[in-house]
Parts: structure tokens; C-alpha cells; sequence
């Protein structure tokens, strides 16, 4: 034994225990992320083994007896160690006696930090998945306020067609729906065991490698045990799906600040800060901050792959840094959605400044356009004397002078008038910007009664994510009262 107490571990020892390079090596701090994981699977491991007859049923008492002390101490508490699984297997010999050891049978920290890893991140995936429901329902239900509030839509941020507000929130529904799909495949991938593969061989003992995963609400086991020891592809696929969801607010986040600038929405003094030294300032921090949590996401989504890229088979020291960083950007892009949630449902949008908005720079101009290949001309043609009339037509134009200025270019291109293929009325009719929406009615479109169906749509897709992510956290919680019950036989 070594003379140095911070030597004497249960693993080390005195055996390249000391020296210069000790704190490098050591997770314990960044581990207090999973010390509530790693009690668990130390419960359901050392269950398991009085189970199979591997550990006496007296030592598998006094073991989970220790670990609830050690839960109680707190992660501060505990003995100095490379890393968690060290410092609590330490601490439990020094209140046990070496019989301690046994909690360590049948295992390595290989397949133990693997399961605490997936044991921890599972919960924070549903908490970012929570939080997508969350936004979707305020993206609705103000979408479902504004059908008939006309808005101009962008491309390259010039004016192009106008649209709905109803229609453009509902864009991003669609895609925080999507992101929500993404969390939830990641769930099931990271939902597995991989506790039973040992080192990465396997183990001679006749463990029960699906009564551990039963005991920690795993919906099954990674069969192989070198994958399961070795395999982090599923912090790499939660970390893309959190960076895509960031990707997904980043632009919202945008927009809100744009159309804040042009004075098209109001955000609320909740979501919103003062200059300090420019007091009739009202800045939009949150959703600015919202932004820069995506270049966070796309960091360290970047940062797992390059990570795990040029790793061999099985085990190696590189993984102790692989999910630190995994777990503080779920917090972050979880943040992130609630504080997007709360500034898209207490934002208050001005009806009339986006209804003048909706008709600048002839933004009209495809509904013409579309209205005379209807009555035959052919498409490259209507383009043709509708660009022709963007020319003369300004804003502020009503549909009775536009259309004039139209039929003029008409004369132009086709040598008669604009009216020989549709009256005036109609053509009146599609330069207003409402009626323009209300004439796209395509699935999917703007116009009020394809937005409608479009709502019911999305939220029965709410509901069942709804559904599913209940019955995830119901799994979880079951399995978190099974183990506790088990426990409670031995102590």
C-alpha cells in the first residue's frame, strides 16, 4: 500500500496510481453528472449477482446498504479516484471491508460507465424532447389565432409572396416536429444495456444480462459486448439531433429579431432586455443568446464525431471525454427551446403593419402571373408582362392602378390588352395581398382553410409525441420503483 492516502483506491492502489499526470486522468469532477446513474447500476448489478448466486445475499445487503449512505453523503463527499465508479467502489469497501470488492464481480468500469452514460443521457433526451412539444404547442396555438393575418413571406430576405402568419409560424412547427422525431429515434437507440459486456469479452460468470436492463427501465441489451463497451455512436447521434434542433431555433430565434427590428412584432419584457446606457432601448437577448447556443450544438456535435473518428476497437481513454460536453448542450438546447416557447407565445404581433408589409415590392406579382397562364398564356410569357410591370408598380399602388400599369405592360408584350384573357375584376382581385393567400389552397398552402387542416394535422401528431414521451418517463419510473423494491429485500 502507498504512504500517499489519495494513492489507495480500490483499483489502483499503489500501481500507477501517483504522479504528475493523476488529476489529467481523472473524471471525478465532471462525473457528477452521472453519480446518481452509477448508484443505480450499481444496485441493479449487485442485485443481479445475489439473484444468480454469484455474491452472498448477506454481502449484496451490505453493499446496497453502503451505496445508500453514499447516496445520502452526496458526490462531494466522496474519496478521492480516478472517476466515479472508483470513488464509490472505494468508499464502499471502506464502510464494508473487502467484501466491498464483490459489488465489482462480473463487471468492468468499461460496460459501467457505458450504462451510466446511456442511464443519464436517455433522461435529458426526453426532457429536450419535452420541451419541442412544448414549443410546437405555442407555434399552434398562435398559428391557430392568426389564420387570416396576412404577412409578407421572404426569399433572400426580399419580399416575395404574401403568406399567412398562421402559415409561417406552422413552418417551424413543422420542423421542431421533426427534431422531435429525431429525439425520439435517438431515445430508442440510447435506451439499451450494455452493462454484462465487461471489459468488451464478456465474463465467464453466468450473469443475467436482461435483468439488469429490466431493472433500469432499458428497453433491451447491445448484444455484442465490444459494441456495448466500446460503442458512443449514440452520443454522436443525440448530439446531431440536438444540434439540428438548435439549427431549427437559430432561425426562428433570426427571424423574431428581424421582424422585431421592422416592427412587426413586439417581444415581451420577459424575453427582452434594456441597454445599460441607452434606456429607450428594448433588445432581444434571449432569442439572441437562443442563436448562439447553436454554434454551441454544431461545436460539440462536430467535436464528438472527430472525437470518436480515429479510435480503435475497444476501449480507450479518449471516451472519458466524449459525453461531458453531450450533457451540458442537451441542458443548453433545452434552455434554448423552453425560452424560444415562452417569446413565440407572449409575443404581440401588429396586425397592420404586416398587412401594409404583405403588399410591398409587388410581392403579388406570382398570383398575376399564375391567374393569366390559367386562361392560356403560357407561364414564360404571364412572366414575361408581369416583370415587365414590376417596373412601373410602387407600394402604396391599390389593385385598380397596379392593374392598369399591368394591362400597359401587357400591351407591350402581347400587343392587345391584359383584359382580352381575364377581366379586370380578377385581375384586381389577385393583386390584393389577402385574396392573393386565399387563393393558394394547396395542401400545405397558405390560404386559411388549408392552414386549418394543417393545424389538426400537427396537433394530432402533438398528441401522440405527447403520448409517447409519457409512456417513456411512466417505463422509467416503473423500472426506478422495481429496483428500489429489489433493494429493499437485501437491506
Amino acid at each position: 500500500m502507498s504512504d500517499d492516502p489519495a494513492a489507495d483506491t480500490a483499483i489502483r492502489r499503489d500501481r500507477f496510481s501517483g504522479g504528475p499526470a493523476r488529476e489529467f486522468l481523472s473524471s471525478l469532477d465532471a462525473d457528477a453528472a452521472i453519480f446518481e446513474a452509477d448508484l443505480a447500476v450499481d444496485r441493479a448489478h449487485v442485485v443481479m449477482l445475489a439473484e444468480q448466486g454469484i455474491v452472498e445475499e448477506e454481502v449484496a445487503g451490505e453493499i446496497l446498504a453502503a451505496l445508500a449512505d453514499i447516496e445520502d453523503a452526496g458526490h462531494g463527499a466522496l474519496p478521492d479516484g480516478e472517476d466515479v465508479h472508483e470513488a464509490i467502489e472505494t468508499a464502499v469497501i471502506d464502510r464494508v471491508g473487502a467484501d466491498g470488492g464483490k459489488m465489482h464481480t462480473a463487471r468492468s468500469r468499461n460496460d459501467e460507465v457505458a450504462t451510466c452514460i446511456r442511464y443519464r443521457l436517455r433522461e435529458d433526451v426526453l426532457a429536450a424532447v419535452e420541451a419541442t412539444i412544448t414549443l410546437r404547442g405555442a407555434l399552434q396555438e398562435v398559428a391557430a389565432a392568426h389564420t387570416e393575418t396576412v404577412m409578407p413571406g421572404y426569399t433572400h430576405l426580399q419580399p416575395a409572396q404574401p403568406t399567412t402568419l398562421a402559415h409561417y409560424l406552422l413552418s417551424y412547427e413543422g420542423a421542431v416536429a421533426r427534431d422531435t422525431e429525431r429525439l425520439l429515434d435517438a431515445y430508442a437507440r440510447v435506451n439499451r444495456s450494455p452493462l454484462g459486456a465487461a471489459a468488451f469479452a464478456g465474463t465467464p460468470f453466468d450473469v443475467d444480462r436482461e435483468r439488469t436492463a429490466e431493472l433500469l427501465g432499458f428497453g433491451g441489451t447491445v448484444r455484442n459486448s465490444m459494441d456495448a463497451s466500446a460503442g458512443r455512436d449514440f452520443l454522436a447521434e443525440t448530439a446531431n439531433a440536438l444540434a439540428t434542433l438548435a439549427t431549427t431555433l437559430s432561425g426562428l430565434a433570426e427571424d423574431l429579431i428581424i421582424f422585431a427590428n421592422k416592427g412587426y412584432v413586439e417581444l415581451s419584457n420577459d424575453y427582452s432586455s434594456t441597454s445599460s446606457i441607452m434606456p429607450q432601448k428594448k433588445n432581444p437577448d434571449t432569442l439572441e443568446l437562443t442563436r448562439g447556443v447553436a454554434g454551441d450544438a454544431v461545436g460539440e456535435a462536430t467535436g464528438t464525431l472527430t472525437l470518436l473518428k480515429g479510435l480503435p476497437r475497444a476501449y480507450n481513454r479518449d471516451l472519458q471525454r466524449a459525453h461531458p460536453g453531450v450533457f451540458e448542450i442537451a441542458d443548453d438546447v433545452r434552455e434554448a427551446t423552453e425560452i424560444a416557447a415562452g417569446a413565440v407565445a407572449t409575443a404581440d404581433w401588429n396586425e397592420g403593419t404586416l398587412a401594409t408589409a404583405a403588399g410591398e415590392g409587388f410581392s403579388t406579382a406570382t398570383g398575376v402571373a399564375d391567374l393569366l397562364a390559367m386562361a392560356g398564356l403560357p407561364f414564360r410569357t404571364a412572366h414575361e408582362v408581369v416583370a415587365d410591370a414590376a417596373e412601373a408598380i410602387a407600394d402604396g399602388d391599390d389593385p385598380e392602378t397596379a392593374a392598369a400599369k399591368v394591362d400597359e405592360a401587357a400591351r407591350g408584350v402581347l400587343g392587345e390588352s391584359l383584359f382580352e384573357y381575364v377581366s379586370r375584376a380578377d385581375v384586381e382581385q389577385a393583386l390584393d395581398p389577402a385574396e392573393s393567400v386565399a387563393s393558394r389552397d394547396s395542401a400545405g398552402g397558405p390560404a386559411p382553410e388549408a392552414v386549418r387542416e394543417e393545424l389538426s394535422t400537427a396537433d394530432a401528431a402533438l398528441v401522440a409525441d405527447e403520448t409517447t414521451l409519457e409512456e417513456a418517463r411512466a417505463s422509467l419510473a416503473t423500472a426506478e420503483e422495481t429496483l428500489a423494491a429489489e433493494v429493499a429485500d437485501y437491506v
